[in-house]
């Protein structure tokens, strides 16, 4: 695949709202097969599209861009083919850079930056007044995915806001409906007298109605849609943390969790469908690439230890 190409599925997905990470070599330290430049995507099925080297190289940054999706935090891989080049160059965490021995690889050693490209936050608006007009708009400006949205739609998996402004109109279903979906924040723009007795009049459970803010917004003194809408996204913004913490784990269930590791050259490899594998009596058995795979395939003995 052409990094052509490569950029064109990237927008692909990110039309679809997938994330991904993209990989791209920025140094390489012969003998590599990969060259400055190279690049690849990393999916949340573990699917490398691209070339940033070998197959051993691969299942590094297979799973370090899983890891990478978990967190949102882009950084600097390094993979050298000794600890010893390992344990010279591992930094502090916070420095961005983190390094792997992969003994499986030929010689050299390669950088490769990991940038997560995660979907902004997915907000639905119900309502046509100029209120919710402005929530579209700020939301644009501010970075959200912001969208109008009408009662009976479908919720998606990874819907972040529902906020509604429709004065009055066709609330209780979609606020309910948004509850019971467990979306993080949801929003209704009433005054605090109206909004307590709309939410008293839900059926919700305590849980299920704590998700609702209302009046939706920070008091800052807001009298104008655009003021309103602002205020909005200011408590979304400062719930913001709060949010992740209490959030549907649908992406993350995306991504594949689970880890193991090779018994031959004891790296440690996402375990996604792609994952080569032995089943044994005592359990299944992952491998970073086929050359370890059959060397324990033909004498297992030597890793009984791993």
């Amino acid at each position: 695949m052409t990094n052509t190409e490569l950029l064109t599925l990237a927008d692909v997905l990110r039309h679809g709202r997938t994330p991904f990470v993209l990989a791209t070599v920025v140094r390489a330290e012969r003998p590599t097969s990969a060259k400055p430049g190279d690049s690849a995507l990393v999916l949340p099925d573990g699917t490398v599209e691209g070339f940033v080297g070998g197959t051993c190289a691969e299942t590094t940054v297979r799973l370090q861009g899983l890891r990478v999706l978990k967190t949102g935090e882009s950084l600097l891989l390094r993979i050298t083919p000794t600890e010893e080049a390992a344990g010279q160059n591992a930094p502090e965490p916070d420095e961005g850079l983190v390094t792997v021995s992969n003994p499986c690889l030929s010689g050299g050693t390669l950088d490769i930056f990991l940038e997560a490209n995660l979907p902004p936050a997915l907000v639905y608006v119900h309502g046509h007044a100029p209120i919710a007009r402005a929530l579209l708009d700020i939301g644009r400006v501010l970075g959200f995915d912001a969208r109008p949205a009408s009662p009976g739609e479908p919720l998606p998996v990874d819907l972040d806001v529902v906020v509604v402004a429709t004065h009055g109109r066709d609330e209780e279903p979609v606020l309910i409906e948004a509850a019971r979906a467990g979306v993080p924040y949801i929003g209704l723009v009433a005054s605090r007298r109206r909004g307590t007795a709309v939410l008293a009049g839900l059926g919700l459970t305590e849980q299920e109605r704590a998700r609702i803010h209302t009046p939706a917004g920070l008091d800052i003194g807001a009298r104008t849609p655009t003021e309103v809408a602002l205020s909005v996204y200011a408590e979304i913004i400062t719930l913001r943390p709060q949010a992740a913490r209490t959030a549907r784990p649908v992406a993350e269930a995306a991504v594949p969790r689970a880890e193991g590791v090779d018994p031959v050259c004891g790296m440690t490899v996402a375990i996604t469908p792609t994952t080569l594998f032995l089943d044994r009596a005592d359990g299944r058995v992952y491998f970073c690439g086929p050359g370890c795979r059959h060397a324990f395939a033909d004498d297992p003995s030597p890793y009984a230890h791993a």
